[in-house]
């Protein structure tokens, strides 16, 4: 069988028909194939319908991660999000066609590629603050980003989260709240404040539309793609450095403000275990990277433990007589 008949059994079969995967699932990996697709035609001369599963060798991908990393500066993380998504398609295939077992199972072999974990990036109240402030609200595009940039810092939805809301998953009056399903398919409701909820309802009476439209739309009506909210934060993020400097060793993305949410929610006492149902984590283990995050914590923590005044001494074993 061709490398493009596997390729769309893969899609239809494999991740729509056995696995039901998620349209996020979907869509990354797709979007794996289209960059190996776009290197295999600068690097190969090739067109992906010529693709044989042959040139798709060791050596070939290991080539196509270094350019994901050196060329794409993407992180190590994303690489490896991108290497998995590669090796499950080779995982299909050393079942489908046994005859190719063999160059499945080196592909397999490729290791994840380790990364240190540093601290978690969050913004202090006064660089929220100071972000919310830059978009022009004289604008259309500037009072959406402004709702966009309130909605995100308070409930801490995921990039896909944020941009897949639409107007009948917004909830208002007595417990206002947004809905979103989220990793997994998991929905999950996250509480607005009556600031967030009044600046959103505003906003949805400017914007209209139906039940089934997007909250926060493009310039052209359509949804708002990931890349476009990276951007749309990114821009603000750059806006505010001239009021807040300490923005500007920063870097601010979708997930910087997602982890703000949860480091306010964690200064304000909230328990580990409900922070993680905020934001919709397996479990309270993924949540506890944010005990490390904040300084501030740890001093409160060091003032607890004053000094006893007592000079430490070696504990002599007492003589006794045989």
């Amino acid at each position: 069988m061709s490398f493009p008949s596997l390729l769309q059994r893969f899609f239809t079969d494999r991740l729509l028909g056995q696995l039901g995967a998620s349209p996020h699932t979907v869509a990354a990996y797709r979007d794996a194939f289209c960059l190996l697709f776009r290197f295999a035609s600068e690097h190969l001369g090739r067109m992906p319908s010529g693709l044989r599963l042959e040139d798709l060798d060791v050596s070939f991908l290991g080539k196509f991660l270094e350019h994901l990393e050196s060329e794409r500066h993407n992180c190590t993380r994303t690489r490896n999000n991108r290497l998995s998504a590669l090796q499950s398609f080779f995982r299909y295939v050393a079942f489908s066609e046994p005859a190719l077992a063999l160059h499945c199972q080196r592909v397999l072999a490729i290791p994840a590629k380790r990364y240190d974990r540093g601290p978690v990036e969050f913004l202090t109240e006064e660089e929220i603050k100071a972000l919310v402030a830059t978009p022009d609200t004289g604008t259309w595009i500037g009072r959406r980003d402004r709702v966009i940039l309130l909605v995100a810092t308070q409930t801490g939805l995921r990039n896909s989260e944020l941009t897949s809301l639409r107007r009948q998953d917004v909830e208002f009056g007595i417990g206002a709240h947004v809905r979103c399903l989220g990793k997994g398919r998991k929905m999950r409701c996250t509480p607005l404040r009556q600031d967030i909820a009044a600046a959103l309802k505003e906003w949805l009476l400017e914007r209209g539309g139906g039940p089934q439209d997007t909250v926060f739309p493009s310039s052209r009506g359509t949804r708002l793609s990931a890349d476009a909210l990276q951007r749309l934060i990114a821009r603000h993020a750059v806006a505010a450095r001239q009021s807040c400097p300490s923005l500007t060793a920063k870097t601010v993305t979708p997930h910087t403000l997602r982890h703000s949410a949860a480091m306010d929610l964690l200064r304000r006492r909230v328990d580990l275990s409900v922070i993680a149902l905020w934001l919709g984590h397996e479990s309270t283990e993924t949540t506890q990277i944010y005990l490390h995050a904040d300084m501030r914590l740890k001093e409160q923590a060091l003032a607890h433990a004053t000094a006893c005044g007592l000079v430490p001494d070696r504990y002599l074993f007492p003589q006794t007589l045989c």
